[in-house]
């Protein structure tokens, strides 16, 4: 049970955690000041939520685990976030398309949590939720503008949403860790989300212009610590103070 736990509440958060650190690699790239600060805003809100998850796994692992040693001091096999959060910021279709198509499964996720029998896991779902349906309209918004747009701007994030489209599939599938804890009405079982999940991506879409991809091939592997080539380099640059000064304080 405990292994379980601390298994579970790691996958939920190194999500937000590697797309929060992908938001904030664009503080002062942003294609004007206010998306820039609103990205930065998105990112600081993940890494909130993400220091919830940490304290409450730490408390569970004990033997000296903080928040920090959980999110800095993990080797990449042990984070277990999706393959689709840790793509790169190839361009700004590319931000949003990723941002869109992770923030209409976190906010069905959320709703979801808030019904956890662990009061913990509730209460952070519920803190959370407000901060997360903003997001899903920033991206939304941004989706519809950048498809109905120009015909350079429709161009891009169509390429952006077929390119990460592979990556949706993995969002619902469900670990040993995750079975576990929906059978003990902790955890919530994903594969029930996937419906309502391109029901509303198609709706987004298509209102967009967007052509809704028709690949069925998947990828996956990022719930069982096998990850992209970008995640190497991510952990790099997001763990250097770390490994470079061990133990450091303020």
């Amino acid at each position: 049970m405990k292994d379980n736990l601390y298994r579970y509440i790691l996958g939920i958060a190194d999500n937000s955690l590697i797309l929060g650190q992908r938001l904030g690699e664009l503080c002062g790239h942003g294609p004007n000041l206010e998306t820039d600060i609103a990205c930065t805003n998105m990112s600081l809100d993940l890494l909130g939520q993400v220091r919830s998850y940490y304290q409450y796994a730490a408390k569970i692992k004990g033997e000296g685990a903080s928040e920090d040693t959980i999110a800095f001091l993990r080797k990449e096999r042990e984070y277990y976030n999706v393959l689709l959060v840790e793509q790169p910021n190839t361009d700004f279709g590319y931000t949003m398309a990723r941002q869109f198509l992770f923030d209409v499964y976190h906010l069905l996720f959320l709703t979801e949590l808030q019904k956890s029998s662990d009061l913990t896991l509730s209460a952070i779902a519920t803190k959370s939720i407000k901060e997360v349906s903003y997001h899903q309209r920033f991206s939304s918004d941004w989706i519809k503008r950048l498809g109905d747009g120009t015909e350079e701007s429709n161009t891009r994030i169509q390429t952006a949403i077929n390119d990460l489209w592979t990556y949706t599939d993995e969002l619902f599938h469900l670990t040993d860790a995750d079975k576990a804890m929906v059978e003990e009405g902790i955890g919530v079982d994903v594969t029930t989300l996937k419906d309502a999940y391109y029901k509303t991506v198609s709706e987004v879409l298509e209102e967009a212009r967007i052509e809704i991809p028709e690949s069925k091939y998947f990828q996956k592997g990022g719930k069982q610590g096998i990850h992209t080539e970008h995640m190497g380099y991510l952990l790099a640059d997001m763990q250097y103070m770390q490994r470079a000064y061990p133990n450091m304080e303020w």
